[in-house]
């Protein structure tokens, strides 16, 4: 008698579609055979690392027979002083997405509730769902966050609310004032978890990290990322701040010698290379620049980005598009599963690396359209 898989996991996590990442450059040159590819499609920073986060992971290397030392107390440290918190306020993770999960795993349980918005990125409804939760997922607003529409489908049952700002997949982005009049809302029993995971990257001077508000909403936890502005999407070193008493919880459940010494000597190199933090910012300037001008040429309708990356509306036949491409060395990112059929995302590249996108780009919607 052969083990019934069905029958031992639980109705929710049957129900659970893994998430999907794009394509990679590897996997595209097997599939087509093709030498020359450019990937714009899992919002990675285009700068190869810097020469100080090279040493630091040369140097490293000298003690993987070693575990590392665990929960990474020299970068909390590091992070609390550029951040203005207290060390403890700090729980560092595999990625991001680590702390998230640690959220979940703490605090929501079978028959709970988590509030998400639509279009916002499908992790949240993933770890959602591996808890047993209910997802309440409510409509977009300009293809961003509906925050009286996200209050308003809050109930008893409601563990967390995720929000992400700036979001992904769509680059929209809410005012420090709009989520501080959020959080005087939200029942101080609910988290609310605000992904700034692109934070870096936005120029609005309405726009500001959460992180002082912290001391006033002891319910607010704020994610980040070095996968992005720092470029060191491989090594998966995230984090997030909150309030001393829920990271006690969060170390809980958080799984020892979670970061490899490895990549956090590369996080305590990026923080201190600012020149490299400063020449990723400003080519990402210059790309969302050039972007927006080749489909305002194109007469394509986008969505406003603060991020490192732009939604293009292509029409009904986007994957067509997206395929297309794929064929032409040219990865993107459909976003279908996201509720956006007649989108692409395009993360900004370098120069040439742009330029060529449109250039195929271009060939691509006179072949298809």
């Amino acid at each position: 008698m052969s083990l019934n898989l069905d029958e031992l996991a639980p109705a929710f996590i049957r129900e659970v579609i893994p998430y999907k990442p794009g394509k990679s450059i590897d996997e595209l040159k097997r599939e087509y055979g093709l030498e020359t590819i450019i990937k714009l499609a899992s919002n990675e920073s285009p700068l190869p690392p810097s020469q100080k986060v090279k040493v630091a992971i040369e140097q490293a290397a000298h003690d993987v027979a070693r575990y590392p030392e665990d929960a990474a107390p020299v970068l909390r440290e590091r992070l609390a002083k550029k951040d203005g918190v207290k060390p403890e306020q700090i729980v560092i993770g595999a990625g991001s997405s680590e702390n998230l999960g640690m959220l979940i795993r703490c605090f929501v349980s079978e028959g709970d509730e988590v509030v998400v918005s639509e279009h916002a990125f499908s992790v949240y409804r993933i770890f959602g769902k591996m808890s047993g939760a209910s997802i309440i997922q409510t409509a977009a607003k300009h293809y961003g966050h509906d925050l009286e529409a996200m209050l308003a489908a809050v109930t008893e049952k409601t563990k967390i609310v995720f929000i992400a700002n700036p979001n992904n997949p769509t680059g929209t982005w809410l005012t420090f004032n709009e989520i501080q009049n959020f959080l005087k809302e939200v029942p101080e029993n609910v988290l609310v978890v605000l992904d700034e995971a692109y934070y870096e990257y936005v120029e609005d001077e309405n726009y500001q990290s959460a992180i002082s508000l912290l001391d006033q909403h002891t319910n607010l936890v704020i994610t980040r990322t070095f996968s992005k502005a720092y470029g060191l999407g491989s090594l998966r070193v995230g984090y997030s701040i909150s309030s001393s008493d829920l990271v006690n919880y969060m170390m809980r459940v958080r799984y020892s010698f979670n970061c490899n010494s490895i990549a956090v000597a590369a996080a305590l190199a990026a923080l201190e290379d600012k020149d490299y933090l400063e020449k990723n910012l400003a080519n990402n300037h210059q790309g969302l620049i050039y972007l927006k001008s080749c489909f305002d040429k194109l007469g394509l309708e986008y969505v406003p980005s603060a991020t490192n990356f732009i939604l293009v509306k292509v029409g009904e036949r986007a994957m067509d598009v997206f395929n297309a491409l794929l064929k032409e060395g040219v990865i993107v990112r459909p976003t279908v599963a996201d509720g956006l059929a007649d989108f692409l995302r395009v993360s900004v590249g370098l120069p040439e690396e742009n330029q060529l996108f449109i250039t195929k780009f271009e060939k691509v919607l006179k072949e298809i359209l």
